[in-house]
Formats: structure tokens, C-alpha cells, sequence
């Protein structure tokens, strides 16, 4: 715990607590720092409406947190895609403990997420909204109103209290986070642009349904001119339908984003979805008993800076686009991953530029949502192509793309997240492999690295005989096989900091210094 709890200032306010707040805010309470969570809806709100595809990239993420395992276990795995024109995509192609697209409900990742967040000490604050924020040099401070209900964790007996709170509180924080979804209001409270366009000039419907007559056990999707589907399993019974055609009524306020329900908007009838599913598979498989249904404004927005100040923004409530290639849940949590060892590293004094470290932050992740508007905007925009031109055209590249091995794998490592890589830290030279995703190699003493990061802290990996960098603050690993000589040092991230395929024990000390100031966390495992 840093000084910042006697003050009574916390180290971080994350405001929403969806995925991405929650992966967030359990790591910092999992690096020793004080962290509040504020959350606008009440606990006790289903949250059935959202995401249900987990992609390779974010379960190794998981894997890291030693939470994986079991959200494979919540879900169905599906090793093979049809995107459109028949065209079948094999996942096992990918390069990962996970070769696949975990199918399962959005309310199983934060039940995961909020459990293990509550496990390492972060205090949740339900049903409490911001009503404003200022900053300055040295905290942020957030307006909050609202009947808040008070979740400690399971080391209180108690459990969850309802603490009938005044109509104002204030929160004092070293830094803010909002991951707060596309509405969010921290950063409408900052004065932050969301430019873009709509992805889909009208608005989708969807819906959670049981059918009658399943498709084969991959995900389905078709489009015409006039309409498109897409059905997912579930797993337990339940699809995901997702369906548009030209005459579907806009939502409202197309700026406003995806639609909740409760929200003023046209109902959605099931004729609807079974109509436009109809229209774009040919059959609607026999769709009935839906337990929710609801529109979607499919937008492509992103916020020109994802730091002001002492400010920071994330998920949702920096980059929206259309569901097409299930990336938004996935963006968002790779957004945490990235952010949360940056904030520790600085909170606990041991960066050694700390302002060029938070400010990395932007660099590398808006390129990435960036990338990802454009490949979700594509697709949608490829399934709904119209015109007999435009589909002739759409069926070739398909052709292609299907028989091409290496334009299969770039677009499945697009996809699943493996192919994310940042720019290499100012003064390294190129060609170098910093910045790329580190795959998950086996260590010494039958571990593996993403095991390894477990720790949530720098993992170096060397040959043996080298010595461990005295007091930095990472944990220090040999090869398994004795044949090796590289040696790489990983952030917690899972990326690359730096790597070189012989090293002195001077220049292990070197790189590790260019990252990191002496601490306390430093540990050497030499099996």
C-alpha cells in the first residue's frame, strides 16, 4: 500500500465495472495499491446484453492472471469460423495455448473478474454515479451522487451493505480511469470529443434466443443486399442473434451508442429477428422463448487522446465500433492489461521516466483501437456489400482468402489478438523484437511463462549462470532447455521489453534498468 491510503486519497478510481474496469482494478489491488471502483448500475442488475466472444489474445492474458482455466470451462470453444460465402477458417491455425474463440456470456467474464477484484481489495462502490471531476498536479478529484451500495470483498463477514450515503461525495485519487462504456460520463465530464460515423446507417437487432433446429456447431453468418445474420452457441442452449436489414428503424441518437433495455427506443419483436433471419440464412432455425432483446447503434467512435492529465480512458469509453469479429470486450481488457502495470509501476516509484511511461499508454493502444475500427467497420461492411458488382468482387476475395495459407493466418491473427505488436522503445534500433507478443515458453522447473507473469511483475529469462539485475523488481527465471542462450526480459504485460540472443551480465542490467529502479519485489528462481 502506497502512502496514499493515509492520506485518505486512494491510488485509483476506476469508474465502470464492466470487464474492463474490473481486470483493471484487480490488478492494481493485486500490485499493492488502494483502488475504489465506482459502478452506476446497482449489483444486483443483469448484465445479458453485451459481448460473448473471448479471443485467444485475451484468454493468455488470463492465463496470466491464473484465470483462464476457468472461464474455458463457462463457455464452448469454437476452433473453426464460416464468415460468409462458406468460406470455413481454422482456428487451430493460431500460435497459442488457445487456439480458439471462447464462446460464453459477458456476465461470466466480470463474475470472474469482480470475484477476483474483490479478492485482492478492491472497494466497489455500486449504484453511484459521477457528477464531476477536477484534477491538478497532484490528484483527481470525482463528484459522486447516488445511493451506493458498498461491496468489500469476502474478508468481510458482512458482505455487501446497503450505505445510505449524502447526495454528494467526493473521492480524492492519485489517477482516474474511466472504463465506463460508450456513454461514459467521465469522459463527457472532461469535455472529450467521440468523433466517427455509423458504422450501419440503421440500427441491429438482437437478441438472446433457444432454436429448435441448431445450425451446424460453428458461427453462421450470411448476408444479402438487404439484410444480414449472424447466430452464436452459447453453449447451454442459448444463441446470440444479431440481425439487420435496410427498412430496421434508427435508435434515437445514433451518437449515443449501443441501446440498453429500458431505453426509449422501438421494441424489438421476435417476427422481427425470426423475419430478418429468414431474409439472410434462409431459415431462422426455428428461433423461440427469447430471454432478451434489444437494439444496437452500430458506431465507429474513438477519443483523439486517451490520457488528459491525470486521466485516463479505456475500453468502451475510448473506442466504440460495430460487433462484427467480437473484438470490443477483447480491446478493452488488452487496454487494462496494458495500463494497470504502467499506473503500479509509477504509484510505486519504479519507473524511470514515469511520465513517458503513463504517456505510453496512448501510443500504444489508440493505434491498436484505431485498427480495430477499421477491421470491424470491413467486415460488417463486406457481410452487408450490395450489388451484384460488389458481391462478385466480395466472393473473390473470399476465394482467395480462403486457399492463401499466410493471408489466413494475418487475418486470424488480426482477429484473435496474437498479432498486436507496439513500436519498440525510442532509441532501439531496428529490426528488433521489442514490443512483440511473447508466446508462451516453457521455463525451467516445468513452468511456463505465462505463469511466470502470474507474479505481475517483469520476468527476465536468461541461460543459466546469469545473475539477476541487484533489486530490480522482477522475478528471474531460466530456460528449460539448456541449449538456449537468448535472453529476454518480458513485461507484465506479456510483451517483449527487450531480447538479445547473447548477453553479459552487464547488459541484462542494462535493459532492466532502461524499465525499471531498484525496489524491493526483486526474487531469483534458478530450479
Amino acid at each position: 500500500m502506497t502512502d496514499a491510503a493515509a492520506k485518505d486519497i486512494v491510488d485509483v478510481v476506476v469508474v465502470g465495472a464492466g470487464p474492463t474496469g474490473l481486470l483493471l482494478a484487480g490488478d492494481l489491488a493485486a500490485a499493492g495499491l488502494s483502488v475504489t471502483l465506482v459502478e452506476q448500475r446497482p449489483r444486483t442488475a443483469a448484465n445479458l446484453t453485451r459481448a460473448f466472444a473471448v479471443h485467444a489474445r485475451t484468454l493468455e492474458l488470463l492465463d496470466a492472471r491464473g484465470l483462464a482455466d476457468e472461464l474455458v470451462s463457462t463457455g464452448r470453444r469454437i476452433d473453426r469460423v464460416r464468415p460468409f460465402g462458406g468460406m470455413t477458417l481454422s482456428l487451430q491455425r493460431l500460435r497459442s495455448r488457445y487456439p480458439f474463440v471462447l464462446i460464453t456470456p459477458q456476465y461470466e467474464t466480470e463474475k470472474l473478474l469482480e470475484r477476483r477484484a474483490l479478492s485482492t481489495g478492491v472497494h466497489i462502490r455500486y449504484d453511484c454515479r459521477i457528477t464531476g471531476i477536477q484534477q491538478d498536479r497532484d490528484t483527481v478529484t470525482l463528484t459522486t451522487t447516488g445511493h451506493a451500495t458498498d461491496t468489500t470483498g469476502p474478508t468481510d463477514p458482512a458482505g455487501p451493505t446497503d450505505e445510505p450515503i449524502h447526495p454528494t461525495r467526493v473521492i480524492h485519487a492519485r489517477h482516474a480511469v474511466a472504463a465506463d462504456g460508450v456513454r461514459s460520463t467521465l469522459r463527457e465530464a472532461l469535455g472529450l470529443p467521440f468523433p466517427g460515423r455509423a458504422a450501419v446507417v440503421r440500427s441491429m437487432v438482437l437478441a438472446d434466443v433457444r432454436l429448435t433446429d441448431p445450425p451446424q456447431d460453428v458461427l453462421t453468418a450470411n448476408g444479402t443486399a438487404d439484410a444480414f445474420a449472424f447466430l452464436v452457441p452459447f453453449g447451454d442452449g442459448w444463441y446470440r442473434a444479431i440481425a439487420w436489414r435496410h427498412d430496421t428503424p434508427d435508435t434515437p441518437d445514433p451518437a449515443a451508442g449501443p441501446a440498453n433495455p429500458g431505453d426509449p427506443v422501438d421494441p424489438v419483436d421476435l417476427d422481427e429477428v425470426r423475419e430478418i433471419t429468414r431474409q439472410a440464412l434462409g431459415t431462422d432455425h426455428g428461433m423461440h422463448d427469447p430471454r432478451w432483446m434489444s437494439r444496437f447503434q452500430s458506431d465507429e467512435r474513438q477519443v483523439p487522446r486517451y490520457r488528459v492529465g491525470r486521466v485516463f480512458l479505456a475500453g468502451d469509453a475510448a473506442h466504440v465500433h460495430s460487433p462484427a469479429g467480437g473484438l470490443g470486450m477483447n480491446t478493452g481488457l488488452q487496454d487494462a492489461a496494458n495500463l494497470s502495470w504502467k499506473l503500479a509501476a509509477v504509484l510505486h516509484g519504479q519507473a524511470p521516466d514515469p511520465e513517458a511511461l503513463l504517456d505510453s499508454y496512448h501510443r500504444e493502444r489508440h493505434p491498436v483501437g484505431r485498427r480495430v475500427l477499421r477491421v470491424s467497420g470491413a467486415l460488417v461492411r463486406t457481410v452487408m456489400v450490395g450489388g451484384p458488382v460488389l458481391r462478385a468482387a466480395r466472393k473473390l476475395a473470399t476465394g482467395v482468402l480462403a486457399r492463401v495459407g499466410p493471408a489466413q493466418d494475418r487475418a486470424l491473427a488480426t482477429i484473435s489478438g496474437l498479432g498486436i505488436a507496439y513500436p519498440p522503445p525510442a532509441g532501439v534500433r531496428r529490426p528488433t523484437l521489442a514490443g512483440r507478443r511473447a508466446p508462451d515458453l516453457p521455463l525451467a522447473g516445468g513452468l511456463r511463462l505465462y505463469e511466470a507473469l502470474r507474479a505481475g511483475v517483469f520476468v527476465l529469462v536468461t541461460p543459466p549462470g546469469r545473475a539477476t539485475p541487484p533489486g530490480a523488481p522482477l522475478t528471474h527465471h531460466r530456460w528449460r532447455a539448456d541449449d538456449r542462450t537468448a535472453c529476454v526480459l518480458v513485461r507484465p504485460d506479456g510483451y517483449l521489453a527487450w531480447s538479445a540472443e547473447h548477453a553479459s551480465d552487464s547488459e541484462i542490467a542494462a535493459a532492466t534498468a532502461h524499465w525499471l529502479l531498484p525496489g524491493t519485489g526483486a526474487t531469483k528462481r534458478e530450479p
